[in-house]
């Protein structure tokens, strides 16, 4: 009788120590999946603002060029209106 109680508290102690393992089994998993959904949001988020700023930068880019563009018409007007004035 000895020798059975012997092996019953055995299997008790491997249940115990099993269940212990799937527990941190099952934690470990859960963190893993956490710290996955929050690399791939930081990633969307990155690149949400990365395309946020490209559009920003070629409305900015198209702004600069138009200005660009009025300015150096505004200054051919003038200098040939200088030249009007001179002949």
């Amino acid at each position: 009788m000895n020798g059975y109680s012997e092996i019953e508290r055995e299997k008790a102690n491997l249940i115990n120590a099993t269940s212990i393992s799937l527990e941190q089994l099952e934690k470990s998993k859960n963190e893993t999946l956490y710290f996955e959904k929050q690399r791939a949001m930081n990633q969307v988020r990155q690149r949400v603002f990365q395309q946020a700023v490209q559009g920003a930068l070629g409305t900015l880019n198209s702004c600069l060029n138009t200005e660009l563009h009025f300015r150096t018409i505004r200054a051919n007007i003038s200098i040939l209106g200088a030249m009007e004035w001179k002949s």
